[in-house]
């Protein structure tokens, strides 16, 4: 299975290039993506060192996690009270 996006550290290297005064369509062309997304990266992650970025990603992933289960939760809870509903 290919790995999923881009590591934090080539996400900050593209984002430095660009900020010594790289073109941005050859930095796209280095990295393999769009100019779209290299916009996207600069608005989300611009401002941020390499620790914050790992520490981000690791909130959005567990915050994933988390959302996840309270929705898993919720239906649990859901099916239980039409059980419990319909035995009375």
């Amino acid at each position: 299975m290919p790995k999923k996006g881009h590591s934090e550290e080539q996400i900050l290297r593209a984002l430095r290039q660009a900020e010594v005064g790289a073109e941005v369509g050859d930095i796209c062309r280095e990295f393999g993506i769009s100019e779209a997304a290299f916009y996207i990266w600069k608005k989300k992650y611009s401002g941020l060192a390499l620790s914050e970025l790992r520490e981000l990603r690791q909130l959005r992933e567990e915050n994933g996690k988390l959302k996840r289960l309270v929705a898993d939760l919720s239906l649990d809870r859901h099916i239980l009270q039409e059980i419990v509903q319909k035995k009375l």
